[in-house]
C-alpha cells in the first residue's frame, strides 16, 4: 500500500512541475517554442537521451525533464523571494 501512495505522490508531484513549467515556458518564450506532451514520448523518439530539449520541424520542444526542472526553478524562485521579503519585514 505504501508504494500506491508513493506513485501517486510522485505522480501529482511531477504533473504540478512539469504542468507549471509548461505554462512558463510558454509564456516566456511568446509562444515561439513548444513543449511535449506531459505524458507523450516524442522527446524518446526524436531527442537526445536525457535530453531538455531538442529541434524538431525547425522549432525548440521542451521535454519533460526540461518542463519539469523548469516548474522546480519557479517555484524555488518563488519561496525564495517570500523568504528574503519575510526576512527584510
Amino acid at each position: 500500500m505504501d508504494h500506491l501512495l508513493e506513485a501517486a505522490f510522485q505522480f501529482v508531484f511531477d504533473f504540478v512541475l512539469a504542468g507549471t513549467g509548461k505554462l512558463v515556458i510558454i509564456l516566456l518564450s511568446l509562444g515561439q517554442w513548444r513543449c511535449e506532451s506531459i505524458f507523450g514520448n516524442e522527446g524518446q523518439i526524436h531527442g537526445a537521451a536525457g535530453g531538455l530539449s531538442f529541434v524538431r520541424d525547425g522549432r525548440r520542444v521542451i521535454t519533460t525533464t526540461g518542463m519539469t526542472i523548469v516548474g522546480f526553478f519557479f517555484y524555488f524562485a518563488i519561496i525564495a523571494l517570500l523568504v528574503i521579503w519575510a526576512a527584510r519585514s
